[in-house]
């Protein structure tokens, strides 16, 4: 692993308070203007250090960086001021979280806070973490979009439902308290208080899996105002929505596994996935179910009904006919009880709804993300198949998600 460039920090006896930690790639409309922002706001009130981790941007970022940091030598020499700034550069982009982790491991202060250099994160909110952090030992700051006192500017209908979304998803999925927004991407905390923690998944939110694997420190939550960035790309695309998705998964494993033995997770292992197995062999019985019936009540076979009628007739029978067959085959409840199997069809009928306004959105936000239809499709197919799969596991049939 490449070690950072201008290593030369302030007198050696000093001890390093704060280490800011800005990820980057193609923000050369940013940085500079981020980096004197930054040292505006903390002033005198801690020593810090600023590192940008470089993935090798093809605008210049990072030798832009450096030749601000040749430009201000002498005056981080003669302490002028009490923050300074390094670069790490990486070949290649290997990963958000695999870039904060490595900014933290060259890091010498005693807490580190993570940022984007977009200014999306206003500079203005750092002393206010900062004195959070001094005032609460063994604690992790986040910057909150989602309390009282917050705000989102400049983001579009999309950008909120896609944000909420994914926040909805971690805050339901995962064993996380009350935080309101756990996809943040400006927070800080104690350094030491992560060596024992093995970062292993590819999503963009490091906070998340620190939220998920760290039980230790108490999460607070300040308010600010998120800015949409002016200049620049984002960074968000279909990929980033799949690692997502991915580390959301891992993430759950992670956590119902914590305290389950080899053979007790083999044996959840077989029964989701043989479930699942069954479930989405249903799924595909009604969809076959559904065509023929529409066929027959629409051909004259059986019936001459307007296409419309035979097509409604056939949804009902084919959600019907999944609901029996999940009942008795897939989750094996043989309560029939009239009241019991009454409310479980309407929730059955509620879920799948349900999956299918989300299979139409995801398709929608998707091709206007300027992906493909056909991918678009595949993604948000899989997308309701598995929230139906397992909002009825645990809601209309009341198991256990894992086991």
């Amino acid at each position: 692993m490449q070690q950072p460039d201008n290593v030369k920090l302030f007198d050696s006896r000093s001890t390093l308070q704060l280490s800011i930690v800005i990820p980057t790639y193609n923000e050369a409309e940013n940085i500079i203007d981020l980096l004197e922002s930054i040292k505006k706001n903390i002033g005198n009130s801690v020593l810090a250090e600023i590192i940008v981790v470089d993935d090798n941007s093809p605008d210049g970022t990072g030798k832009l960086v450096d030749s601000y940091i040749k430009k201000n030598e002498s005056n981080n020499l003669q302490g002028s001021t009490l923050v300074s700034v390094r670069t790490i550069h990486r070949k290649q982009k290997e990963g958000l979280i695999q870039a904060v982790l490595q900014g933290i491991e060259f890091s010498f202060g005693e807490h580190v806070l993570v940022m984007d250099a977009d200014f999306s994160h206003p500079p203005e909110t750092i002393p206010k973490i900062i004195e959070k952090l001094q005032k609460n030992d063994n604690c992790i700051i986040v910057a909150s979009r989602y309390i009282k006192g917050s705000s989102i500017e400049g983001w579009t209908l999309k950008r909120r439902l896609l944000s909420l979304g994914a926040n909805s998803i971690a805050r339901l999925s995962l064993n996380i308290g009350n935080i309101k927004d756990p996809m943040s991407g400006f927070f800080a905390f104690r350094k030491n208080s992560i060596k024992n923690i093995q970062f292993n998944t590819k999503g963009y939110k490091i906070l998340l899996e620190l939220l998920v694997k760290d039980r230790k420190n108490k999460v607070i939550e300040i308010p600010y105002v998120f800015t949409d960035r002016k200049t620049g790309k984002s960074k968000m695309d279909y990929i980033t929505a799949l690692h997502y998705l991915q580390s959301i998964w891992k993430l759950y494993r992670h956590g119902k596994n914590a305290n389950l033995n080899s053979q007790e997770k083999d044996r959840n292992s077989i029964k989701f996935f043989s479930k699942a197995g069954r479930f989405f062999t249903v799924g595909a019985s009604g969809l076959l179910i559904n065509y023929l019936v529409s066929v027959l009540l629409s051909s004259g076979l059986l019936a001459k009904l307007w296409y419309i009628e035979s097509t409604s007739i056939g949804i009902i029978i084919s959600i019907t006919s999944n609901f029996i067959l999940n009942k008795i085959w897939t989750f094996g409840d043989r309560d029939f009880s009239p009241k019991h199997t009454i409310k479980q069809y309407l929730l059955f009928l509620i879920i799948c709804s349900l999956g299918a306004s989300l299979q139409l959105g995801l398709v929608y936000l998707l091709v206007e993300s300027k992906v493909s239809y056909e991918l678009s499709l595949l993604l948000a197919v899989i997308a309701a198949s598995v929230s139906n799969f397992v909002l009825n596991k645990k809601l209309t049939f009341k198991e256990k998600i894992w086991g």
